[in-house]
């Protein structure tokens, strides 16, 4: 696998490779319909723009995050792109089968060859009693903790090269290396790249020692960035995919046309965390929903603090948040989640950061950098 599927190139004047992170959100009075529509248009947009890749997140149980099946989004996205990179951000592993998600992963990379990304989680991606439901167990702690056999497992399927005498020798993820073993077989030279997700200590260690990229949650757990970027430094050791360490982090960021509609539009957003964090998930509410309702003092202080790592403002401003976070933490790439209720608030605010940067226009983007979808033609 080669290390240019994994690192991107910064564009315009931006200090490093940006891409995108879409929770697929659902705003009140819109659909998933709705949401999936946007997120076809965010891709087509920064595509065009040259941002470097753009994942979704699975989650469940959530009315206002239409993200439960990434493997079906990306099949949509790679039908709709033909450049930009594509992948999960990401599938939480021990929900599924680890045959599943090689299964799933070797028909996207069939259909996007050389664009798509597999992010890997530990985490459910949603509460107890869901994570159960779609584990059909209980047993939830020993998933997380059965997290790097778990891994071996599904490289394995991936890779195809189970050793002799493993129960699993005889079963073959297809898509995959095994048909350009069977007679006639082709098979194409790309598999999609593993990337460990995390938002503590755990993923960047297993990521370090593995020799993987790793990608870090800033956006919900700012305070375990810098700790956990320079765990990953430290516990890296080359491998088969990279050479030296590569991390990005998720950063929270909107811009708007003026500064008062961003912090309209963060508020009602922090809402929507509250009413998640307290049991009482949602659509993500309008921003005059926020503005009618009466925060207690301890949502205040707790919108207050979520809102001071949301990168937000004028596109002078987000720019410069985003190149005081980097330099802080010398992140290797920076994937912008832009939540808000509206899909064209969302839109304007990758628009407004790449014209900040001085990103290419359509007709400046380079075309070569990967094969088209055969989804797409």
């Amino acid at each position: 696998m080669a290390a240019d599927e994994i690192r991107g190139t910064a564009q315009g004047t931006a200090p490093v490779p940006l891409s995108v992170l879409d929770l697929v959100t659902v705003g009140a009075g819109r659909t998933a319909t709705d949401a999936l529509r946007t997120g076809v248009a965010i891709a087509q947009l920064t595509e065009s723009r040259g941002f470097h890749r753009y994942w979704v997140a699975e989650h469940h149980s959530m009315p206002g995050v239409a993200s439960s099946s990434p493997a079906v989004i990306l099949a949509h996205l790679a039908a709709h792109t033909s450049r930009i990179r594509l992948g999960s951000g990401g599938v939480m592993l021990p929900n599924h089968a680890p045959l599943v998600i090689a299964e799933q992963f070797g028909t996207l990379e069939a259909m996007a060859p050389g664009r798509i990304d597999l992010g890997l989680g530990r985490a459910p991606g949603t509460d107890g009693a869901t994570a159960a439901a779609l584990r059909r167990s209980d047993r939830l702690r020993e998933g997380a903790d059965d997290f790097p056999e778990q891994l071996r497992e599904l490289t394995r399927f991936l890779d195809d090269d189970f050793p002799d005498g493993h129960p699993y020798r005889r079963i073959h993820a297809v898509p995959g290396p095994v048909q350009a073993t069977s007679p006639g077989g082709v098979q194409s030279p790309h598999r999609p790249p593993v990337w460990l997700l995390g938002s503590s200590g755990f993923s960047a260690r297993l990521a370090g020692s593995l020799g993987l990229p790793f990608a870090f949650a800033h956006h919900f757990s700012a305070q375990n960035t810098i700790p956990a970027l320079d765990l990953y430094r430290e516990s890296f050791r080359p491998s088969a995919v990279l050479d030296e360490p590569y991390a990005l982090i998720g950063v929270s960021a909107l811009a708007t046309d003026d500064e008062k509609e961003a912090r309209r539009q963060v508020r009602a957003a922090a809402l929507n965390m509250i009413r998640l964090r307290t049991g009482r998930p949602g659509l993500v509410p309008t921003p005059e929903e926020a503005e009618a309702y009466e925060f207690s003092p301890m949502e205040e202080e707790f919108a207050t603090s979520w809102n001071a790592n949301v990168i937000h403002g004028t596109a002078d401003e987000v720019r410069t948040g985003l190149d005081d976070l980097h330099k802080r933490t010398g992140a290797d790439e920076l994937m912008i989640t832009g939540n808000a209720h509206s899909g064209d608030v969302r839109l304007r605010s990758y628009e407004l950061i790449a014209d900040a940067y001085g990103l290419p226009t359509a007709t400046e983007v380079p075309t070569t950098s990967a094969p088209a979808s055969a989804a797409a033609s």
